[in-house]
């Protein structure tokens, strides 16, 4: 309309359409800088949404928190991956791995992730029970997942830090689940036994410690307490967190933000727990119940936490195991350096679609 005031329109819509295009291309550069900066300033960490969750009873009675997640394409699984997390964070540590591993054609796979009991979204042992929060306890929580969420099929156990100990435990209560159901195990920055003697000291492992006593004893006394002193951290915390958890100096801060959300979510009073039974944590005996499986040991090599040293001597007691040593990667080596992790997991994967369910199985790594 060529009237003054259709010409003050155009002009008015010419102007905010100027202004809106301006807006996208900043917020494209902004985003590109972001990512330029840090690769995972937009991923959706944690945020994945399940097919489908349900809740397991431990043979307590406490209630475990389960997810499962189907192949990308909606074929029928070949076998089912459980993963099992470590000691404070949660299931959604595994974010690269369910995200990239359900993207699978051949084999395809079906995902299973649990919450650790105490942790995120499962249920908490009675604090006068400490038998409960023990590694034995979480080897028989994980035979409960098993034996309600893959009743049948093949198995690929995939357990981190905590979560490998777990697997452990396992094989020491049920060896024959290993020989028939359980094809394949990647132990994932993990420790058989001797937690302490290297990376975390093992003084501050034990119950006997009064730092040790005294902050569990408050934890059950005044939570809210214990818990703001630890929120009240800041920059500390998440300097300490990036310097143990992380190898590289040059983590992405999407990263460390991400695991002091899952550190958060785990009350004190849990972390207190569980120590003790770290401390006591021996199970090189048991990894003879994983000599019928195909497994991987995978370690980064500046873990200031379970140092690459206990990867080497998992790999002694298991000639067999594939020893995979991921440099400059540091305890949260599957977060830092997923590709690497997934590469892995993904052979180990194809591998045990391919194997027979009952029988000597060959020496699968060594060319």
């Amino acid at each position: 309309m060529n009237t003054p005031s259709g010409r003050i329109a155009a002009i008015v819509g010419g102007a905010v359409g100027i202004a809106a295009t301006g807006t996208a291309i900043g917020a494209t550069l902004l985003s590109r800088r972001r990512k330029a900066e840090d690769p995972y300033a937009d991923e959706p960490l944690g945020k994945l949404q399940p097919d489908r969750t349900s809740t397991v009873a431990a043979d307590d009675g406490v209630p475990l928190s389960v997810e499962e997640i189907d192949p990308a394409d909606g074929g029928k699984p070949d076998l089912t991956v459980v993963y099992v997390h470590g000691f404070a964070i949660s299931r959604r540590s595994w974010h690269f791995q369910r995200r990239d591993l359900a993207e699978l054609d051949g084999p395809r796979v079906r995902q299973v992730l649990y919450d650790h009991r105490g942790h995120e979204r499962s249920g908490h042992s009675a604090p006068n029970e400490p038998e409960a929060s023990s590694i034995e306890q979480l080897g028989r929580d994980l035979d409960a997942v098993l034996r309600a969420m893959v009743p049948n099929g093949p198995i690929v156990l995939v357990g981190h830090s905590m979560g490998g100990m777990t697997i452990m435990a396992l094989a020491e209560l049920r060896p024959e689940l290993f020989q028939d159901r359980v094809i394949g195990v990647a132990l994932i920055a993990t420790a058989a036994g001797e937690v302490g003697t290297a990376g975390i000291p093992r003084p501050l492992l034990s119950k006997y410690n009064p730092v040790t006593r005294r902050i569990g004893g408050l934890a059950d006394w005044q939570p809210g307490l214990v818990e703001f002193v630890r929120a009240s951290g800041g920059q500390l915390t998440r300097r300490a967190v990036r310097t143990l958890a992380f190898g590289s100096r040059d983590v992405s801060p999407a990263l460390v933000t991400f695991m002091m959300r899952m550190l958060d979510v785990t009350p004190v009073r849990v972390l207190a727990q569980f120590i003790e039974t770290l401390d006591g944590h021996n199970r090189y005996a048991a990894l003879a119940g994983l000599k019928f499986c195909h497994v991987q040991v995978i370690h980064g090599d500046t873990d200031r936490i379970t140092p690459f040293q206990h990867a080497e001597r998992t790999a002694l007691e298991l000639p067999d195991a594939e020893l995979v040593r991921v440099r400059g990667a540091g305890h949260m080596v599957m977060m830092e350096q997923p590709d690497v992790v997934n590469g892995h997991l993904a052979d180990l994967v194809a591998l045990c679609a391919a194997t027979p369910r009952s029988g000597k199985r060959r020496k699968w790594w060594r060319r």
